[in-house]
């Protein structure tokens, strides 16, 4: 428990700025590995903070059922570099999965809506595998190389 606290304390103290940088990384990140459902985002001036703060704040739980939850958090205690660094990559693949219905979604309220009830009520151990792996794949494309990769 104390492993799992360490990396994310600052996201729960005054003005929550563990949870804004995430937020951020998250941003530059989604920019870097799929460029067009970024600027799809900017171009109906979705701000990730309007979805992603809950993302951060409350790890994904509310997102996926208890079972995912728990199989997520799993692979999250054995992380070396701690939980919160690879959150970072989950929310990225998460919000990546969403590609084809984020992009069919024509205006702000629409894609709001779809970001903040994302469908994964029947989601089980192999749609959170492969997130997972889709995580592992980002972080070792992207950790290790910030800015190699920038546009």
């Amino acid at each position: 428990m104390s492993k799992l606290l360490d990396g994310i304390q600052d996201n729960y103290t005054f003005a929550q700025p563990g949870i804004q940088r995430k937020v951020k990384a998250l941003e530059e990140l989604v920019s870097r590995i799929d460029e067009t459902v970024h600027r799809h985002m900017q171009q109906y001036e979705v701000e990730y903070l309007q979805f992603a703060f809950r993302w951060m704040n409350n790890l994904l739980m509310r997102e996926l059922p208890l079972r995912c939850t728990i199989r997520l958090w799993d692979t999250y205690q054995a992380e070396p570099e701690g939980f919160s660094h690879f959150h970072l990559y989950v929310c990225a693949a998460f919000l990546v999965h969403w590609r084809k219905e984020i992009l069919e979604e024509r205006d702000f309220q629409g894609l709001m809506i779809l970001l903040q009830n994302l469908p994964t009520m029947h989601w089980g151990n192999e749609e959170v595998s492969v997130l997972l792996a889709e995580a592992y794949r980002l972080k070792f494309a992207f950790a290790d190389a910030p800015n190699h990769y920038k546009r």
